[in-house]
């Protein structure tokens, strides 16, 4: 009988690691954690640390406690090519056609002022229903589904 899962972290790699947890807190309704005990932000723990590990991760979760922690770790390498894995951040569920396109749409236009890219609509076909193709802060690649 195998172990049960008991919690997921979904990490990325990123070079600005607070910068793109802010963003996906903005997406997703995730929130950051305050900062350690003793320390009035984060601003003021990361002037503790030795200069190398500064800025060097940061973490959001979500408030209802349903979702995985998301935690963003820098690296010293650029994103060169498609992701592995991607997250869909379902707007659209249980909509279709016209109805599913205007949330799509409407999701859109919400993240685009927060520093997503728009890629590409993948329209409707007879197995799946429409999802846009987005980017976030650093080009990562996820879809509005």
């Amino acid at each position: 009988m195998g172990a049960s899962v008991r919690q997921i972290q979904v990490t990325f790699d990123c070079a600005s690691p607070e910068r793109v947890a802010r963003f996906w807190c903005e997406v997703l309704g995730y929130v950051a954690p305050p900062p350690p005990e003793g320390f009035a932000s984060w601003d003021d723990f990361n002037r503790t640390l030795p200069l190398e590990q500064r800025d060097s991760w940061f973490a959001c979760s979500d408030p209802s406690g349903a979702g995985p922690r998301l935690y963003f770790q820098r690296v010293p390498e650029g994103k060169v090519v498609k992701n592995r894995l991607h997250l869909d951040v379902r707007v659209g569920t249980g909509l279709v056609g016209e109805e599913r396109l205007a949330a799509l749409e409407a999701e859109c236009a919400r993240l685009i002022p927060l520093g997503a890219v728009r890629v590409r609509l993948l329209p409707a076909d007879e197995v799946n229903e429409s999802c846009l193709v987005m980017q976030d802060v650093e080009g990562n690649e996820f879809c509005l589904a």
